[in-house]
């Protein structure tokens, strides 16, 4: 118990008097996160709002599949992206590994599904709620997408919030790539990202 109030302790310390390294990895930690976010959304709202509207094979399993990658294990895309990533693997030559670019593969990976599940369901019921109206006043395809995706804008800045969400929460997939203090804040932005695969980046924890 003792120990839980020390850490408690230093943890208030740090944080009141704005210690440096502590807010480095909380800024990088944000970037990374709102990255992330970003190109999941530009990736994963048209995708979703293309499940939604279209009528196509394999559309059944694009759904199922989506929302099982929802709850995708983050120690398990850390792992994956890692291997993808590492010395050995098919993009090691890349030098991608203890990098902030690493952070934000994995992330995507994370919020991705989040978003193309959560705009496929808004757009699925607003078309179901307006598609008699729309097809009454002879709306094109991309009008009434452009309908629906303006009366549903409240509820898709909700979904991105749930995909930024995931992404600053699960920290599982970041600490395999990057362990220890954030590998010194992703070797200080990724001037020291030198070899994959070597797990001596950073100083442990």
């Amino acid at each position: 118990m003792d120990e839980f109030w020390r850490a408690m302790g230093s943890a208030g310390t740090m944080i009141t008097t704005f210690d440096a390294d502590l807010w480095e990895i909380i800024g990088l930690s944000l970037r990374v996160s709102l990255t992330a976010t970003m190109i999941a959304a530009v990736i994963g709202l048209p995708l979703g709002a293309a499940i939604a509207l279209g009528r196509f094979p394999g559309r059944r399993v694009l759904i199922i599949g989506f929302n099982a990658l929802m709850g995708l294990p983050p120690v398990v895309v850390g792992l994956v992206v890692y291997l993808l990533l590492s010395r050995a693997g098919p993009f090691g030559v890349l030098n991608l590994l203890f990098t902030p670019t690493a952070m934000i593969i994995a992330q995507v990976i994370l919020v991705l599904p989040i978003i193309v599940s959560l705009t496929r369901e808004i757009l699925e019921t607003l078309w179901q709620e307006y598609h008699e109206a729309l097809r009454s006043l002879a709306a094109t395809s991309l009008q009434s997408l452009v309908t629906l995706l303006w009366d549903g804008r409240t509820m898709l800045v909700t979904a991105l919030l749930a995909g930024f969400g995931r992404a600053v929460a699960e920290v599982g997939a970041v600490d395999v790539l990057l362990p220890g203090d954030l590998a010194r804040v992703a070797g200080e932005e990724g001037d020291n990202a030198g070899s994959p695969g070597r797990f001596q980046r950073g100083p442990q924890t």
